[in-house]
């Protein structure tokens, strides 16, 4: 059973700029997408997302040797930019519809466009991240947890999700799980601050714990 306290409401604040930063400056406009995938989606669009995840992987390969935090803050930009690309227009247009509702505290439109998008896209994995923010900022935390598990599956180096079961279970007071989950985001980004600090203070805690 989920128990509320101090640390998770910071981490919830801490996963909503989060996703502001991984949002960045752009401005979206409502779309007019269905429910389904039309019919008409080319096989350009299927090219344009494989671009984008071979851009995406030299991107995060690159986080490995940056030499400088500013280099990887650019870098994790560029990833978020090319993750928010599924290769479905009407995919694309129910994020940024979602984004949209979501930065107008709109949660429950938010919802329904990630929905939508998880629903035509299953194996897209920003869809599932994203709705998974939802769920941890409503203290919903095993959905959240599902959705995060769901968003590696289809994208095993995400750090974002990484870092979002990371605060689930640092929140839950499951130190242990969360230090993996910091770790692994450390292995795909090693100069991500909110896991170089999330594993600062858990050692503090485990290790605290043990004498």
């Amino acid at each position: 059973m989920f128990r509320h306290s101090p640390s998770a409401a910071a981490l919830s604040a801490i996963a909503l700029l989060a996703l502001v930063a991984a949002c960045g400056d752009k401005t979206f406009a409502p779309g007019t997408a269905g429910d389904a995938a039309p019919s008409g989606e080319t096989a350009a669009n299927g090219e344009e997302a494989e671009e984008e995840a071979n851009l995406a992987d030299d991107l995060l390969d690159k986080l490995k040797e940056v030499a400088s935090d500013e280099e990887a803050a650019s870098l994790e930009t560029e990833i978020f930019e090319t993750w928010l690309v599924s290769g479905s227009p009407t995919v694309d247009t129910l994020m940024q519809r979602g984004l949209e509702y979501q930065a107008a505290e709109d949660l429950e439109g938010a919802r329904d466009a990630f929905d939508k998008a998880i629903a035509i896209k299953p194996d897209y994995a920003e869809a599932w991240n994203r709705r998974a923010v939802l769920f941890f900022n409503d203290g919903k935390y095993d959905e959240a947890v599902a959705d995060l598990e769901s968003a590696i599956q289809y994208e095993p180096r995400h750090f974002g999700a990484w870092i979002g079961l990371a605060m689930i279970f640092e929140a839950i007071d499951r130190p242990d799980a969360a230090m993996r989950a910091y770790e692994k985001a450390l292995e795909i980004h090693p100069r991500l601050d909110d896991a170089i600090q999330g594993k600062r203070r858990l050692e503090r805690i485990i290790n605290g714990a043990a004498l």
